[in-house]
């Protein structure tokens, strides 16, 4: 294997380094030459996997192709100016591809097993799971007018009371720059604070709250509806679903390979560097995270 093709170790360039110092497969079309090296489409592909997500988002279509073109040309140009160098021996050189064969290895398994774990029957049955394990929660919609003091509120109140619209007194009011009109959409007991909640969740829907006092301001609260919190559809929550299913695949699968195989660690873990004047405290051992609940970021929308 020439030493050039390897110089360039991170991502795609690695990996087309690889596939270069194999024969060219016979499906393969050669795009470029560089001083007799052939780049190929399948070398395109590869890079294009790498850093496509890196590449402006303007760069589309023939002119990304060119692009990418145009980075293995350059970085086959720098590999070969390397390996005239001699900047591909030597054993830290070695130690480098080495990495970055592991890492690439683990990338190719780890994505095989995202693509296997997310079928669609795996995705509707975990979500399915979830559902059913909401507890019933109850949710309100609600306005309200933030003011400064007991007085201001006091006004505002009167305002609605005689009458006028309460999204038109809240415009006008309100110091609140976050809710046009003083909507605040759909939210349960506890996305509030205490104050707040204790009188919106006491309300039916029409009533309007006498002020309440809150480490904000003082409030005059509208509750338009009440309702039980109702779970997403799955199409709204598809992408968190699917990186849960992927990542319990994949740390289940790392979770076995530590089980069956034997690690010798050679030295003593060291405690966590402590910021200045806090006690340190013992590094945790490296362990593979558990994803998220998928349920987590289904809340309710406004």
């Amino acid at each position: 294997m020439k030493s050039y093709q390897l110089l360039r170790l991170t991502g795609a360039a690695f990996a087309v380094a690889m596939a270069a110092a194999l024969a060219t497969s016979a499906s393969a079309k050669v795009l470029a030459r560089v001083n007799g090296a052939e780049i190929t489409d399948e070398d395109v592909k590869i890079a294009l996997e790498d850093i496509g997500q890196s590449l402006p988002q303007q760069i589309e279509g023939p002119a990304r192709q060119a692009y990418i073109l145009d980075y293995l040309i350059d970085a086959k140009l720098v590999a070969q100016k390397a390996e005239a160098d001699k900047m591909g021996e030597g054993p830290e050189f070695a130690k480098k591809v080495a990495y970055y064969r592991d890492k690439v290895l683990m990338e190719d398994l780890l994505g095989k097993v995202a693509k296997d774990a997310a079928s669609d029957t795996a995705i509707q049955k975990t979500y399915d799971d979830v559902a059913k394990q909401q507890k019933p929660e109850e949710e309100v919609r609600a306005r309200h007018i933030l003011v400064e003091s007991e007085a201001d509120a006091q006004a505002a109140l009167k305002r609605v009371k005689g009458g006028e619209d309460f999204a038109k007194v809240a415009n006008e009011m309100s110091k609140d720059p976050g809710s046009k009109g003083g909507e605040l959409g759909w939210f349960t007991k506890e996305r509030m604070v205490p104050e707040f909640a204790e009188a919106a969740f006491k309300m039916q829907p029409g009533q309007i709250s006498d002020p309440v006092k809150s480490q904000f301001g003082w409030h005059i609260i509208q509750v338009e509806e009440r309702r039980q919190k109702q779970f997403p559809p799955l199409d709204q929550v598809r992408d968190q679903v699917t990186r849960y299913v992927v990542q319990k695949s994949q740390s289940e699968l790392i979770l076995k390979l530590r089980e069956e195989a034997k690690v010798e660690r050679t030295e003593p873990e060291k405690p966590a560097e402590a910021a200045p004047g806090a006690a340190a405290t013992p590094a945790p051992a490296a362990e593979t995270k558990t994803p998220a609940n998928p349920a987590a970021p289904a809340s309710s929308s406004k």
